[in-house]
């Protein structure tokens, strides 16, 4: 990692550099009386503050005194955050954020949502709008919707959406050098890179460049060559705006499901292709820089949430989908959970040596390493926390080398040390013959009347489209078989949208929620040196076992996640924790959660937590995750609650550290009516077109292959017939081994036949 403030040598690509959003003019089409009053409320939730006298002497001092001077109201932050609320906000949810706005514009609709005692003036017209209001009547009010506690919540809604957005602009926008006049203030540094090569110097071939066909570089005139070039039959007989090509196996993603598959099936001789609607990028596109690589890599610029607010998901949207952007964790299946899958499930290809054998095959394609050579911050505090409390404490198996020390992985590891599937399995399968379409969105299964087989239809199919506005035609991919391996948000979207019925389609969707709690380690610690976002992710874990269950480990908590993840008490308040950023250690509790979800279209996902018994062990990995921070030397520690939850460690007794553990619990989202609440997190969906042994239990049978759809299967997290319970990337890449393996067999026996 480079020293805080050093300048950056390499740009990367020029998607992944950042840099403000409104270059060629704002498109969120709010009013003038609506900006005002997000600029008010901007600049409430970030306030210019007076140098805080505490700060004394010290490194960056002029840093921090224009940081707390600094705020959210000043340009360009207000229209940023309204042009990204307008691209990210689902549309009940922006249709919440204009409504208030539209009311805090008006001076008797900024009377009704902040009190008359603030809003009420002798001095004409009598009532003062929002924006009016002094920066303190602004900010209680704030406090006050944060508290709402009516029927519907709704300022409480609106206020955590606004905070989201506000914060994560403020701290994650940069200028056209890809920076942030904040960073240095709070302590971070993107990572160094390495020199840019010469204007002069060829660019070095891209492992996956012999069968990639990027559909953002092509027109309708160009397509129909460059496929044919990677060895597809293009059809001359196409209907009128369709660009047809024919190919034994199509697969829709190319992530841990649809990698797996696309290399399995390449092998065994047949002519795959793989659409993506993600983009395709190397090592030495990625930056590390936070907003365009959560923009470019994730599903929706990281900005997916339950339809009730109360849960953060992650899932990634490039070529090599999720494991590109993961924590690089590659832990096998427990043996619990394949022996409950095997009999309570009846699906007994989890207890088989043919999985067990995958899974090996898995390690060793991903080059998986069991050693660390040194540890970041956060997992030190994890291991030295448990082991001086006598938990265990497990070294965690990583797709890359043992000195790997990258806290930036999640947002594409710009070592190149991590193997993903864009490293690994997606150049085997290239290296065979695959083709690869990237900025290419499947739009629906081709789906005809069966012919026998016992199933009503048969696919034939796949219809994409181009995010390119220049290619106008779609297209249409024939094959033999078709794979949906587009993740348990999208597969059931397909699926749905292409008219199959099964009722286990986007239903029994699992999460893994995680819960994060912090602790702060001031500088002064030498056993326990570096910056909370530098080295390994996830390198150690402890189990929580006995009555409850969860694991603890380490996330990637970049900065303008964290002012997300905060909890917004005030606007000092909030500063202060960022100025403690870099010093911040956190550590979540991740539950194998008995409660389930809903998938019903784009974003459109339901989700309720099993309270009786994931919230129980929820609650006891959140207060073990709390005692290992103290154990550790926290100086103070907390959770994410709204109401800020904290406690000092520091000279506080043990009986003391009891009772703030015991006032610890599960709180529900902003939905709720109590006055505290909190946000879960997760990066592992599972489940929403689970495998079964019969149409009455799942959508597809324990081949993979669709109960009402002969031809059709599904090699993604969507089948697992529930959460595993640990990191899945290896589990859903031996479960796409073992039924892609499955597929080539059937394929050869009906060319035989």
């Amino acid at each position: 990692m480079g020293e805080v403030g050093e300048p950056r040598a390499r740009q990367g690509h020029p998607l992944l550099r950042g840099g403000r959003g409104g270059k060629g003019g704002y498109t969120h089409g709010f009013s003038a009386s609506q900006m005002a009053a997000l600029t008010a409320l901007c600049a409430a939730l970030v306030p210019s503050l007076p140098p805080d006298q505490r700060q004394g002497a010290g490194d960056n001092v002029e840093e921090k005194e224009a940081f707390l001077r600094a705020s959210a109201a000043e340009p360009p932050v207000p229209d940023e955050v309204a042009e990204l609320m307008s691209l990210r906000c689902p549309t009940e949810a922006l249709f919440l954020v204009r409504a208030v706005l539209w009311v805090l514009g008006t001076r008797l609709g900024s009377l009704a949502l902040c009190g008359g005692a603030p809003c009420l003036s002798w001095r004409f017209p009598f009532v003062r709008r929002f924006d009016e209001l002094p920066l303190e009547a602004r900010e209680r009010a704030l406090q006050r919707w944060s508290r709402q506690t009516s029927l519907l919540p709704l300022l409480r809604m609106f206020l955590l959406l606004t905070k989201i957005f506000c914060l994560y602009v403020f701290y994650s926008l940069t200028d056209e050098n890809s920076e942030n006049p904040h960073w240095r203030a709070i302590g971070y540094s993107p990572p160094a890179q390495e020199a840019a090569p010469a204007a002069e110097e060829p660019a070095k071939k891209r492992p996956l460049d012999d069968g990639v066909v990027e559909t953002i570089n092509e027109t309708d005139a160009t397509l129909p060559a460059s496929l044919a070039d990677k060895g597809l039959i293009v059809a001359d007989d196409a209907a009128p705006g369709v660009c047809r090509v024919e190919c034994d196996v199509v697969i829709v993603g190319s992530g841990c499901g649809g990698g797996v598959a696309a290399a399995v099936l390449a092998r065994a001789g047949h002519k795959v292709v793989v659409i993506e609607k993600g983009s395709y990028f190397t090592a030495r596109d990625y930056t590390g820089i936070e907003a365009p690589s959560m923009s470019q890599l994730y599903e929706s610029g990281g900005c997916v949430t339950t339809l009730d607010g109360g849960a953060l998901v992650l899932a990634g949207s490039t070529v090599g989908g999720g494991s590109v952007v993961n924590w690089s964790a590659c832990l096998k299946t427990p043996d619990e959970v394949r022996k409950e899958w095997a009999g309570e499930q009846g699906l007994p290809l989890f207890d088989s040596a043919e999985y067990i054998a995958a899974m090996d095959a898995v390690f060793e394609r991903l080059g998986a390493t069991a050693g660390c050579t040194e540890e970041g911050l956060q997992n030190k505090v994890l291991r030295k926390g448990c082991e001086k409390l006598g938990y265990k404490v497990e070294s965690v198996a990583r797709n890359s080398s043992e000195g790997h020390f990258c806290g930036s992985c999640c947002y594409g590891c710009p070592t190149g040390d991590k193997r993903g599937t864009d490293t690994t399995w997606l150049v085997d399968a290239v290296s065979r013959g695959a083709v690869i379409l990237t900025g290419c969105k499947a739009e629906k299964l081709l789906l005809e009347r069966s012919g026998g087989g016992g199933r009503e239809k048969r696919c034939v199919g796949v219809v994409a489209k181009s995010s390119n506005p220049g290619i106008t035609r779609a297209l249409e991919v024939r094959a033999r078989v078709t794979v949906s391996a587009c993740g348990s948000l999208l597969t059931p979207v397909l699926l749905h949208r292409s008219g199959l019925r099964n009722r286990h389609i986007g239903k029994n969707l699992h999460l893994h929620p995680t819960a994060l709690v912090w602790g702060y380690f001031p500088d002064a610690m030498p056993e326990l040196g570096g910056k909370a976002y530098e080295g390994g992710i996830i390198t150690s874990l402890h189990k929580v076992e006995g009555p409850a269950r969860a694991i603890l480990e380490t996330p990637a908590v970049g900065v303008g996640a964290a002012g997300t993840q905060f909890p917004w008490v005030s606007g000092r308040d909030m500063k202060e924790r960022m100025l403690r950023y870099s010093r911040t250690v956190h550590l979540f509790s991740l539950v194998r959660d008995r409660g389930s979800g809903t998938v019903s279209g784009e974003g459109r996902i339901k989700y309720r937590l099993d309270l009786k018994v994931d919230g129980e062990n929820m609650r006891e990995g959140l207060r073990r995750a709390l005692r290992v921070l103290a154990a550790a030397g926290a100086a103070e520690i907390g959770t994410h609650r709204s109401d800020g939850q904290r406690f000092a460690c520091k000279g506080d007794t043990e009986a003391e550290l009891e009772e703030f553990l015991g006032s610890v619990d599960v709180v529900a989202g902003p939905w709720s009516k109590a006055e505290a609440w909190s946000l879960c997190s997760s990066a592992h969906q599972m489940g929403s077109c689970r495998m079964a042994a019969t149409a009455m239990d799942g959508a597809v049978d324990t081949r993979g292959e669709s109960w009402e759809a002969e031809g059709l299967y599904v090699c993604d997290a969507s089948v697992l017939p529930g959460a595993v319970g640990i990191n899945p990337m290896v589990t859903i890449q031996s479960v796409a081994y073992c039924l892609a393996t499955g597929i080539a067999k059937s394929l050869r026996r009906n060319m035989s036949a």
